[in-house]
């Protein structure tokens, strides 16, 4: 029994000698005490129900975090789709006033022309009946004029031609033929 017992001392050079039961040194014995109280501890005190419940409590606000995140993401893409919808309508907007200020512009440069038309002719009219009325005053001046040289000419004419006494004549058959 000597040599049974040489056998489970085992001595190297380099090793101490370790006793070992059922099989297990220290350490083995370590690592299945530890084992052996964290089954007893997890089991007996309830920490997997309490691990399940936090676990599931994490679970339930990842997915609320996730729901939350997901409607955000959602509002924001209808916010987003609505700033879309309002830059094309603000963007067709802006066609249409410029388009009618296009029309408009040519309105007001067709109109302005045709009043310019309208206003040349009606100066040049005004103009010609400028000219019209100084021609008449001139003409009518002139006829004054005329009439007056001529009436100054007849009044010299005759006087130089009368004498007093027939004048009387003159004068006496002019009322004798209108009585």
């Amino acid at each position: 029994m000597a040599t049974d017992t040489s056998a489970a001392i085992v001595q190297t050079e380099h090793h101490p000698a370790e006793a070992k039961l059922l099989g297990l040194d220290s350490e083995g014995w370590v690592y299945a005490s530890l084992t052996i109280f964290l089954l007893v501890a997890f089991f007996v005190a309830g920490a997997h129900k309490r691990i399940a419940a936090i676990l599931d409590d994490r679970i339930a606000n990842t997915r609320r975090s996730l729901d939350e995140a997901k409607s955000l993401r959602d509002e924001a893409e209808a916010l987003l789709a609505e700033a879309h919808r309002r830059q094309a309508a603000a963007h067709a907007d802006a066609q249409a006033i410029l388009a009618h200020a296009e029309v408009e512009a040519k309105q007001l440069v067709e109109k302005a022309r045709t009043d310019a038309d309208t206003l040349v002719e009606r100066r040049g009219r005004m103009a010609e009946e400028k000219i019209a009325a100084a021609e008449r005053t001139a003409v009518a001046d002139v006829r004054a004029r005329a009439a007056q040289a001529a009436a100054a000419a007849a009044a010299r004419i005759i006087a130089d031609r009368d004498d007093p006494n027939a004048d009387r004549a003159l004068v006496s058959r002019t009322i004798a033929g209108l009585s």
